[in-house]
Order: C-alpha cells, then structure tokens, then sequence
C-alpha cells in the first residue's frame, strides 16, 4: 500500500504540540509527544530538560516511524485506518492500539497486528471502520475515569475522526 506516513506524522506533531512538563502527566517532560524516558531509550543515554526543549521534528521522527508506525505495521493497513492506528499507538500505547482494532474487526486480540488482524480489516468497509474504531477510543478513555485530561482525549478522538474521514 502506498505510505500515509509523512500526513499522519504531521498530524501527529500538530496534536502532540511543543514542550510541556505538566504535573499532572505521568510522562513527565515531553516534547512534540515525545517523553523524556522514551527520549532516553532512544538515544540510549540520560537527557536533560535542553535537550528535551530542542528537539525538533526531524529529530524525533525516525522515533515515532520506527516506535509507532512500523510497530503497529502501517504500511500494511489502508489509509486512513494507517493514521488512526499511528495515532491511538501514540497516545495509549502500541499494544493498546492494536488491541483495539483487532476487538473491532473480530481478530484475537494478541497486541500484535498481523496476517489475520490485516485480512479482516481488508474485508471491512473503511468509514465503519473509522466509526467503530473510533468508539472503542472513546469508550477506553472514558473508562480511565481521568476528568483532568478526558476531555482532551475526547477532542483528539473528534480531530483525528474528522481527518481520517477527509482521507477516503
């Protein structure tokens, strides 16, 4: 399948925003959705907060390909279901991501997405795809009971629908 990469990772960046150090944010100090503990295991050595306000786009990059999209096979799935898979994978996890596709298009759901996982949402209509996909977010986030950060993971829900559904 022809790559989604390049729009998905921009739409990434532009949800993902600049640096933050919120309190409330297990995380910690993050830059373009980049944690600091993730920064760590990727350069393979401790970080401070300057390099963490210098990261830049093209840095962090190969990180989120590598990390996210290969990891949740990508360039294996239809665009835009690519996108919305990269994106859940970047805000609740790889495994959490692949978990909730494979629940929607009724594959085990192993955390690994795979031959099966690919064929059964070969067979299913895009735009179903998008909305289903995108209620089983809304029902995890709903289900962390998190009213500090919910609303924002509701809007990014709303957001990454609406680009996706641009995408068919």
């Amino acid at each position: 399948m022809q790559s989604n990469w390049k729009k998905s990772f921009d739409l990434i960046l532009e949800a993902e925003g600049g640096y933050a150090n919120d309190p409330h944010d297990t995380g910690g100090m993050t830059n373009l959705g980049v944690t600091r503990a993730v920064w760590e295991q990727w350069v393979g050595r401790p970080s401070n907060e300057k390099e963490m306000r210098s990261l830049t786009a093209a840095m962090v990059e190969p990180l989120y390909h590598r990390n996210f999209w290969d990891a949740c096979k990508c360039d294996s799935l239809p665009t835009p279901i690519d996108y919305l898979v990269f994106d859940f994978a970047v805000n609740a996890g790889v495994g959490r991501s692949a978990k909730t596709l494979q629940s929607v298009v009724g594959t085990t759901q192993d955390g690994a997405i795979g031959p099966e996982t690919l064929k059964a949402v070969g067979r299913m209509n895009v735009r179903d795809l998008i909305e289903m996909f995108s209620h089983a977010k809304i029902e995890f986030y709903k289900s962390l009971h998190n009213q500090y950060y919910e609303t924002g993971w509701l809007n990014r829900v709303a957001t990454v629908k609406t680009a996706a559904l641009s995408m068919v």
